[in-house]
């Protein structure tokens, strides 16, 4: 089977995604850092979000068929048979959680799995398809992959990667809204209820900004705490005041063409994030 069709039912871009988290996770409370805690964390954050992207290609496909975006993907052309690809997803995650508990801590494994397991079963097998709060309680993956990352470092100190876990849980929605609203018309295809196949854009705007206030309000507690200092705080405001521009630009003009930038500005918004906790607790 092609290399290339392996390889893009790991979701390697989520995966770096996670692994960054972790890492985040990591910076937040470790005192200095360690190159080979971090290179081992990041190897067994990337073979937990490949094992449960495998298991989502696999439990997807049939709805993938119905999608634009997704027709062509591995499992539904068929270039990788389902038994292959499930025996994949269960030896990356197998190993990750392996690599976790030999080379880091048993709390570190057990939060790769719990990550896996939200992301697999409870986001992919119950929710995705039953609810348009389905990614609101997917996004506890990510949160999971925070807390791993503090717990290489110390397993009982949570307050600060609690806080931050829970300014994750609040980013996913905000993000995969504007997503949903760029791909509406696929989920409307495939039957997938997320938010705007049931509520309506217009709607679903005004979530996505209800949801950001949260989100930006959570990200300043750490520094209302005192957790973290002043250049989180700038970095945490100014990221936090352009996401909250782009959403009310979105509320004003609901459209493909304000979703997609809401969308595209996500993705930075959560990287300044992390930036700015690694700036306070390390750079300054």
């Amino acid at each position: 089977m092609p290399m290339k069709s392996y390889v893009e039912l790991l979701k390697l871009r989520i995966a770096l995604m996670i692994a960054l988290t972790a890492v985040t996770g990591y910076g937040a409370v470790a005192e200095t850092v360690e190159p080979l805690h971090l290179a081992l964390l990041v190897v067994v954050m990337v073979l937990g979000s490949g094992g449960s992207a495998v298991f989502n290609h696999v439990f997807d496909r049939d709805i993938d068929a119905l999608m634009k975006r997704t027709r062509n993907r591995p499992m539904v052309v068929g270039t990788v048979a389902p038994t292959e690809a499930l025996m994949l997803a269960g030896g990356l995650t197998m190993a990750g959680i392996v690599l976790a508990v030999s080379a880091l801590n048993w709390v570190v494994a057990v939060h790769l799995f719990l990550g896996v397991f939200v992301y697999a079963v409870i986001y992919t097998v119950w929710l995705k398809r039953r609810t348009w709060w389905n990614i609101v309680f997917g996004g506890a993956a990510g949160s999971f992959a925070l807390l791993a990352g503090a717990a290489v470092v110390q397993p009982s100190q949570w307050a600060l990667p609690a806080l931050l876990a829970v300014t994750l849980f609040l980013w996913t929605p905000s993000h995969f809204w504007a997503l949903s609203i760029l791909l509406v018309e696929d989920y409307r295809a495939a039957n997938v209820p997320m938010l705007p196949v049931v509520v309506g854009v217009e709607r679903t705007a005004w979530c996505i900004l209800g949801n950001s206030v949260l989100l930006v309000g959570s990200s300043l507690v750490p520094w209302a705490m005192g957790w973290l200092g002043t250049p989180y705080l700038i970095g945490a405001g100014l990221v936090g005041v352009l996401l909250l521009g782009l959403n009310v630009k979105l509320v004003l003009t609901p459209s493909r063409y304000w979703a997609g930038w809401n969308f595209a500005a996500s993705m930075p918004y959560l990287l300044g994030l992390f930036i700015a906790v690694f700036a306070d607790k390390h750079w300054f």
